[in-house]
């Protein structure tokens, strides 16, 4: 018995000490983008997209009688305007991409790295929610741009007596303040919110989810070709349920004067019947779809470059 000396030394490790830290779980790493990409490409695609948001918004500002279709609308301002008449109001449009299109695509992207720290990839119950507030807020920033816009824009197809002849944007935000004070700048952000996000939810939310989707039921890749067809299906289901918001904030835009949400449908489709709801929504469309890949695919383009310098 005096010799035997039990073995323990082999057997130590398996037992844990005060000193031995407790196993953990590495958190996904989530490269963190600079937040100013979303407004570099949203200012890059609507030098395309702008063309066709002006033949939207006269085809949504304009009353039945004087309807014309988008053919129709287009020669009409290369006849009267020129061919540089189809970019009436960019200066507004580039404005309205700085503010609205570079708040909301900094706000979701930031909600959406922070969801990715927990759970990657980020579910759709949290990517819509993430997108609609952040167009939704976006919207309040970018509503005196989003104003001045569809007044530029518009402004050629009334008649010669009420035009404003507005010279920039610069002008038609002045003129404005001047005329209904700083309210006049933020005439219409109800219907403007609740369009934004709606639209913002379509685009990048679906946008996300469908790419996802396509990556991880359809066997596809992560590259151009699925973000473009990603980004024409988040086009679609944007144009769709976003045209009867977007037709009534143009309308309260483009016009003079406090009109509620209620009063607006209520006069459209006494006068229009259910057809106003969809108005302009092949131009709408044509614009939204181009535009939408556009900005995503120079988006991704920028994270790209960002990852190999």
């Amino acid at each position: 018995m005096s010799g035997y000396k039990p073995e323990m030394s082999e057997h130590r490790h398996d037992f844990p000490t005060s000193l031995q830290p407790l196993p953990t779980t590495a958190s996904p790493s989530v490269i963190e983008y600079p937040k100013w990409f979303g407004g570099s490409a949203s200012c890059l695609a609507v030098t395309i997209s702008h063309p066709l948001d002006l033949v939207k918004v006269r085809l949504q500002a304009t009353s039945l009688s004087e309807r014309k279709n988008a053919l129709e609308t287009v020669l009409q301002i290369v006849r009267t305007e020129g061919p540089l008449g189809l970019y009436r109001g960019l200066s507004a449009g580039l404005l309205r991409q700085l503010t609205y299109g570079s708040t909301r695509f900094a706000i979701y992207e930031s909600l959406k790295e922070h969801a990715a720290r927990r759970n990657s990839p980020v579910p759709m119950t949290v990517l819509l929610p993430a997108s609609i507030s952040s167009g939704a807020f976006a919207a309040i920033i970018g509503n005196p741009a989003d104003i001045a816009n569809v007044r530029m824009q518009n402004d050629k197809s009334l008649p010669p007596h009420q035009r404003h002849n507005y010279r920039n944007v610069v002008d038609v935000l002045v003129r404005i303040a001047r005329q209904d004070g700083l309210g006049g700048l933020f005439r219409g952000v109800l219907p403007n919110c609740i369009r934004a996000g709606a639209m913002t939810g379509c685009q990048l939310g679906s946008y996300d989810g469908i790419k996802q989707a396509l990556i991880r039921d359809a066997g596809l890749v992560d590259g151009a070709p699925t973000q473009l067809l990603s980004s024409l299906l988040a086009g679609f289901v944007a144009t769709t349920i976003c045209s009867p918001i977007d037709v009534i904030k143009t309308r309260c835009m483009s016009q003079a004067g406090s009109v509620s949400m209620l009063s607006m449908v209520t006069q459209l489709t006494r006068s229009e019947g259910l057809g106003w709801a969809f108005r302009g929504w092949l131009p709408s469309f044509a614009r939204l779809a181009p535009h939408t890949a556009a900005t995503l695919l120079l988006l991704e383009q920028h994270r790209k470059l960002y990852n190999m310098y």
